[in-house]
Formats: structure tokens, C-alpha cells, sequence
């Protein structure tokens, strides 16, 4: 086993062929084989790694994320107006476009997480956790530079995430007459009435 550990490719290769193919076939149609052979190892080496495709998925997904992450702290601490800031969080957000690789994930996640174990749950909701922070902070900067009119941020903040994730959702499975434009559009009907009304 330690000779295969150090001819493995690199967990990041892993993780990135698993979320390519997770995204063009869902995780069912995913086999521990096919993406063995993707990346050059056997299945009983990426079992031994994952333990199970669930796990593998939260992996991905976790990995995902930290890519996103870093994206998002550049974002939010580059220079701007916290209004500028925030069209780019929530086009960091929103899905490119059906079968975005990243929605795929949170979509099998989600579809997964009424059988989930405690550990599970409490990965995922570090994610979820880590984008709302970020967006009641950015909404309370607003708020105290006078460019937003006082609200709840953390109020705020959820009912926003609740919009884009429902129209998010919408633009990943492509459901008809839903498209990025759209969304975006919606968005910014939104932010204008919630925050800047007033300010």
C-alpha cells in the first residue's frame, strides 16, 4: 500500500477528475472504476482513500469550495463600494450556466443530506456557514459606510442567500425560461428594494 500511496496522483487531480465526471454524469452513474481509470488508479486504492462515493463527493465538493473560497476573499477585500463588492459575490454565486460543475456538486450533496450522518452534515454546514458570514459582513460595512439603509444583515443576508440559491438551482438543472440574465435581473430588483432604498 505505501508504494501506491507514493505513485498516486496528486489529490488535487483526483478531486478535479471526480467533479468533471460527477458534473457530466451525476454521482450516480459515477463508478469508483471509470474514475480510476481517469486518473490512473485502481478503485480498491480510491476506496481505500474515500471509503465511499459519498465521501468522495463531500471531498469534492469541500475542495470545490476552497477554490470558491479563496475567490471570494479576493473579492470582498478588493478596493470598491460594498454595493460593487456584492454584485461580484452573488455573480461569484450564481451558476455559469446547466450542469455548472460546482452547482452539480451542491445539488448531489443536497439530495444526499436527509441520510447524512451528524460529521456530514456538520462538514456541509461549515461551507454554507463560511458564505453567509461573509455576506452579513459585507452587508454590515454597507450599512455602516452609509451606502445600504440600516438593516438586519443577518436577516438580510438569509433572505438573499434563500433567493439565490432557489434561482440558482433553477439556472444548474436548466429549467426553461431561468437563464443567468434572468437571475442576475432578479437580483438586482431585490438588492435595490432590500438595501439601497433609502440609504
Amino acid at each position: 500500500m505505501a508504494g501506491a500511496r507514493r505513485n498516486a496522483p496528486p489529490r488535487e487531480d483526483v478531486l478535479a477528475a471526480a467533479m468533471t465526471m460527477i458534473a457530466g454524469r451525476g454521482l450516480e452513474k459515477l463508478t469508483m472504476a471509470a474514475l480510476g481509470r481517469e486518473v490512473g488508479m485502481s478503485s480498491g486504492h480510491l476506496l481505500y482513500y474515500f471509503r465511499s462515493k459519498d465521501e468522495l463527493l463531500l471531498q469534492t465538493l469541500e475542495w470545490s469550495e476552497g477554490r470558491l473560497g479563496a475567490e471570494r476573499g479576493r473579492v470582498l477585500t478588493r478596493r470598491g463600494t460594498a454595493r460593487e463588492r456584492l454584485d461580484a459575490y452573488v455573480d461569484l454565486y450564481v451558476p455559469d450556466g446547466h450542469r455548472d460543475p460546482h452547482w452539480t456538486l451542491w445539488l448531489e450533496v443536497w439530495n444526499r443530506s436527509q441520510n447524512a450522518d451528524e460529521a456530514a452534515r456538520d462538514r456541509q454546514a461549515a461551507i454554507e456557514g463560511a458564505w453567509h458570514r461573509d455576506l452579513v459582513a459585507l452587508v454590515a460595512e454597507g450599512i455602516s459606510r452609509g451606502e445600504f439603509r440600516p438593516v438586519d444583515p443577518d436577516r438580510c443576508a438569509a433572505r438573499l442567500r434563500a433567493l439565490l440559491d432557489g434561482f440558482s438551482i433553477h439556472v444548474a438543472i436548466g429549467l426553461r425560461g431561468t437563464d443567468r440574465a434572468q437571475v442576475l435581473g432578479h437580483v438586482r430588483d431585490f438588492l435595490a428594494a432590500e438595501l439601497l432604498a433609502d440609504a
